[in-house]
């Protein structure tokens, strides 16, 4: 592949856009290197992304710049979110979704801060891989960019952190708040309610939406409390309550006579569905269901989803 010898038109434009997050020009210029990097290089870590420039310093001084030198990432996140509000496509509206999920990101080693070994249900086997949850947003115009991210680390990780950072804590050398906010040890389940809280706080308008590995009681529990809507894929497995008996969502689809069903027609894709307002158990509020059918007739729900907006 040829060398990088100047940075690509969008790259001098987010340079012109966010520059002023960094405290110098080579601040700037490191900034510039690693977008071009994550853009362009075939491998997109420190060494492969300082390895595609023609002409640039020692990769040390990138990795520097990435894990030690203290540029607000917080605030650059702040500043492109607001960037993306000057364009109607991308801006926020009432009908917009905030779609959280996790995703595995594949890493070669294992010595990695963070990494472990995860179950990738795409590929069905186990992956060297940091578990990212992250906060998408949706926009009616079908345009979509991540909001805000959180980093899953496992209990064990997070123990031997917290032994490393002990010691430094009791001389003084790192403060308690710093230990704690290293070494807790946090589930899906609260990293998932702690983005629901950021985009609430930030006032971020939409329903929220995730799969069936995220709608527990607690999550939407917590989403109802702060008086967002949302939509989940119901497990299929998962119990509720329909007409005082308590079964499994898959039993209750089974349930549904072909009489009731009703058709919905998306473009030329037809489905039949049913709903109705139920509830599930150690969940605070009523709850609607939705089943979805690819037939008339079919003995399975292809799909389950739940929604507080009832």
């Amino acid at each position: 592949m040829p060398a990088i010898i100047t940075h690509p038109t969008i790259v001098e434009q987010a340079v012109e856009q966010f520059g002023d997050v960094f405290a110098n020009a080579p601040e700037r210029r490191h900034f510039a290197e690693y977008l071009t990097g994550l853009l362009i290089a075939e491998r997109k870590t420190v060494s492969g992304i300082n390895a595609e420039f023609a002409v640039t310093t020692d990769q040390s001084c990138l990795n520097r710049w990435i894990t030690e030198v203290d540029w607000d990432e917080a605030a650059l996140n702040t500043r492109r979110l607001a960037w993306l509000q000057q364009e109607p496509t991308t801006r926020y509206a009432r009908q917009g979704v905030i779609a959280i999920d996790n995703t595995l990101v594949n890493h070669e080693g294992a010595l990695i801060e963070d990494v472990g070994w995860f179950w990738d249900h795409a590929d069905q086997r186990y992956v060297i891989a940091h578990d990212y949850l992250i906060a998408n947003y949706v926009c009616p115009s079908g345009k979509h960019y991540a909001l805000e991210f959180r980093r899953f680390r496992k209990k064990e990780a997070c123990e031997a952190a917290r032994q490393e950072l002990a010691a430094h804590v009791e001389q003084g050398e790192v403060p308690d708040e710093k230990l704690e906010q290293l070494a807790t040890f946090k589930d899906h389940t609260v990293l998932f309610k702690e983005l629901v809280d950021w985009v609430v706080e930030r006032a971020i308008p939409g329903d929220f939406a995730c799969d069936c590995y995220f709608p527990n009681a607690a999550v939407l529990n917590h989403i109802h409390g702060t008086k967002r809507g949302y939509v989940g894929d119901l497990k299929v497995n998962r119990k509720v309550w329909f007409q005082g008996r308590e079964l499994k969502a898959v039993e209750l689809a089974g349930e549904i006579p072909s009489t009731s069903r009703k058709r919905v027609l998306i473009g030329e894709k037809k489905q039949w569905y049913f709903t109705k307002t139920i509830h599930i158990p150690e969940v605070d509020h009523p709850g609607r269901i939705v089943m979805l059918w690819k037939g008339k007739y079919d003995t399975e729900g292809c799909k389950i989803l739940v929604s507080n907006r009832v």
